[in-house]
């Protein structure tokens, strides 16, 4: 029986060799068990010597974007060129005259020179509408003033009148004087500096200018005719040479779009019959700009 017995114990023995293998892969004789923590997240054990997975670290934040520095603050635009300026002359001054008429930023004229008058118009025009009011006629302000106006007649560009005299010249001031002006295109009868009389006139071309200076009416002729033009000179006060104060039916049907043969021409007849009878002769005649 004691045989028997330890027949069983070693068979019993056997048994469990053989179950302790199934759970257990060994791999020679120094293996060891696997420890959970050496299996990748692939389900396979890393052979010896292989490194261990790194460790997750926190996040780096982000830096923060850079800020796009704003761009240098650009210069004003170029003013836009000047067409006309004070002291130009010419049609294209007189058409804007006339449009400037048409708005009632102007009351006199045209007179095709861009006086001071036509400057200080511009220049309120142009603050009206935002513009620089630097009194010049830019593009700019020409388009605008465009917009706002329709194309100027005959009668507009030249035969408008209403244009105010500018102050006297101070050689007007003494005696009865014909002062005449040449920028504002009238004729003042005044006498002991104090204005009678106001009319609008017009003169010589360049080719036949009218004289200016100090002069004396010297000689009256009441139905005056020219005997170089052979042209009528009704009510003429002569005060140089040829050049005479009288009345123009030229004037009066064509006003400033044309020219005396340098006499100081009136359109208004009635005006200058009545000033006819007050002036004598050696009553100084002024002309001037």
């Amino acid at each position: 029986m004691r045989r028997y017995g330890r027949g069983r114990a070693l068979a019993a023995v056997a048994v469990l060799t053989t179950v302790g293998a199934c759970t257990v892969q060994t791999e020679g004789a120094d293996s060891k068990p696997v420890s959970p923590e050496r299996v990748d997240a692939t389900g396979t054990t890393p052979g010896p010597g292989a490194a261990a997975p790194p460790t997750p670290s926190a996040p780096t934040p982000s830096a923060s974007p850079e800020r796009t520095p704003a761009p240098p603050p650009q210069p004003p635009p170029a003013p836009a060129p000047a067409l006309w300026t004070r002291g130009d002359t010419g049609r294209d001054v007189r058409e804007l005259q006339a449009r400037l008429r048409q708005v009632a930023w102007l009351f006199d004229g045209p007179t095709g020179t861009y006086d001071d008058l036509t400057e200080r118009a511009v220049k309120g025009f142009q603050g009206k509408r935002g513009l620089p009011p630097t009194g010049e006629t830019d593009t700019v302000t020409w388009q605008r003033l465009l917009g706002m106006t329709k194309e100027p007649g005959q009668w507009e560009l030249y035969l408008m009148g209403g244009q105010q005299p500018d102050m006297p010249d101070p050689r007007c001031m003494t005696g009865r004087v014909l002062c005449v002006s040449k920028s504002s295109r009238t004729l003042r009868w005044m006498v002991d500096g104090r204005t009678v009389t106001t009319t609008e006139v017009r003169f010589g071309s360049e080719y036949t200018p009218t004289r200016e200076g100090v002069f004396q009416v010297y000689w009256k002729s009441r139905d005056h005719v020219s005997t170089l033009y052979d042209s009528p000179m009704p009510y003429a006060m002569f005060f140089s040479g040829g050049q005479a104060v009288h009345y123009s039916s030229d004037f009066a049907a064509q006003g400033y779009a044309g020219a005396s043969h340098g006499c100081v021409n009136v359109r208004d007849e009635k005006l200058i019959a009545d000033l006819f009878t007050q002036v004598k002769n050696g009553d100084k005649v002024v002309v001037h700009w």
